[in-house]
């Protein structure tokens, strides 16, 4: 007699093949933290990129720890769960769910260090990391996706598939609200309120850790659809994973190109010229826009809606810029705040089961609460720690770059000199066209 796979338990079949899908789309989220990192490290100037490195690392390190011994209990705690520290004992099956759930609150958190960047303390940074992962974002999913208060509000709960505005919204919001205690860089603003342009020092590093957070993208959307197979009455089923994953492959991929055509668009309608930094990060908004109804949302929707994401992104950045004044260094709030603020509002308007106003005004509170516990608990910290002077680095050490005063590193030594560090370049030139041996000194 021939044994294989139909004579095999089914409930065997689905375990295993859930698991192996759990997993690789889990490890291809952790894969994003290498996009992060060099989306930062390229937006920030080169005095501070080890600087960005390192948070982005220490980000993943302690985050995960907090969210493994704290952090995923609170959120049982608020989400009325009846196990609440038990995962932390529980084998195999509840390690992988709590590995699938603490990539999501790491993204959430390594978002913040791009709108701190280059004035931050790495003490405050990392201290409002630990605080983060294991009580702000904690709270958030409690709330929502572990079975709290929002998930039935109205009756019909609050919609966000895979964290459009519960991950990346959240920690906008609360890059927004961190960037504003700090205060802007050193000469970001003139005494007139004019505002001075800071640039990246790398253009390369920006746009390639924006092609490796799209690729990673699909393992947070896509892979949110959790559980390939089911067994049902001794068979095999596809259960709703095939009314999901197709939806959300292509959901997520529309919304992603049009976010680069709309902040493309609305690049040169502002400036008559196409920023390539605002194309890269309006592919991120796009698919920031879709996170919440990646599997809910009509094709043409997920146009619509990466279309707007993208188009708000310049528009949102200088607003925080110039009005609101406050220095948002990798334009996170325009990026992850305002765009999965908006795409998960938007969920009714483009649903595959029609517009409902429940579900619209579910959505409004939802956004509404997760904004505002972010913002307050992320001012409560932030200010806490200027209040005792442990935020921000010593005007000196901004001045110096953090690399220097926080790490005793130079990321580009090759470009040092004894009268300083340069910071965005190579020698000074002469008019005459040779090189000078002194060093620029920049801010």
């Amino acid at each position: 007699m021939t044994t294989g796979l139909l004579q095999t338990d089914p409930s065997t079949v689905v375990s295993g093949v859930n698991t192996v899908w759990v997993l690789t789309v889990t490890f291809l989220i952790f894969f994003m933290h290498a996009g992060f990192a060099m989306l930062e490290a390229g937006q920030v100037r080169s005095k501070n990129v080890a600087n960005q490195l390192t948070k982005n690392m220490l980000t993943w390190s302690v985050g995960v720890i907090a969210f493994f011994l704290v952090g995923q209990g609170i959120a049982n705690i608020v989400g009325g769960a009846s196990s609440t520290f038990s995962y932390i004992n529980g084998g195999s099956a509840s390690w992988i769910s709590w590995l699938f759930g603490a990539v999501f609150a790491m993204t959430a958190a390594t978002i913040v260090s791009g709108a701190v960047a280059g004035r931050a303390k790495l003490r405050a940074y990392v201290s409002y990391t630990v605080l983060l992962a294991a009580v702000i974002y904690p709270v958030v999913i409690g709330m929502t996706w572990v079975g709290g208060f929002l998930s039935s509000i109205l009756g019909v709960g609050f919609a966000d598939f895979a964290g459009g505005m519960i991950v990346h919204g959240m920690g906008g919001a609360a890059g927004l609200a961190a960037a504003w205690v700090l205060g802007p860089r050193m000469d970001r603003y003139n005494d007139d309120g004019s505002v001075n342009v800071i640039p990246g020092h790398s253009l390369t590093f920006a746009v390639l850790g924006t092609l490796i957070l799209c690729f990673g993208w699909y393992g947070f959307n896509v892979g949110t659809a959790a559980s390939v197979f089911a067994a049902e009455n001794g068979s095999l089923t596809l259960a709703a994973f095939e009314s999901t994953v197709g939806r959300a492959a292509l959901t997520t991929t529309l919304s992603m190109a049009a976010g680069a055509i709309g902040a493309a668009g609305m690049s040169l309608v502002k400036s008559n010229k196409v920023d390539t930094l605002y194309v890269a990060n309006g592919m991120l908004a796009g698919l920031v826009g879709i996170t919440a109804g990646t599997n809910i949302v009509t094709w043409w929707g997920a146009l619509v809606i990466g279309l707007l994401a993208g188009g708000q992104l310049p528009i949102v950045f200088e607003f925080v810029e110039q009005k609101l004044k406050i220095d948002d260094v990798c334009a996170v709030y325009p990026v992850h705040g305002s765009a999965g603020a908006m795409g998960a509002i938007l969920i009714p308007v483009f649903s595959i089961n029609g517009f409902s106003v429940t579900q619209f005004a579910a959505q409004v509170i939802g956004v509404s609460v997760i904004g505002a516990w972010t913002i307050v608990a992320t001012v409560a910290v932030f200010g806490a720690l200027k209040s005792v002077g442990q935020a921000r680095v010593d005007p000196d050490h901004e001045r110096e770059g953090l690399d220097i005063a926080e790490h005793g590193v130079k990321t580009y030594p090759e470009f040092g000199g004894e009268g300083g560090v340069i910071t965005d370049g190579g020698p000074e030139f002469r008019a005459d066209g040779g090189a000078t041996t002194t060093a620029i000194s920049s801010s």
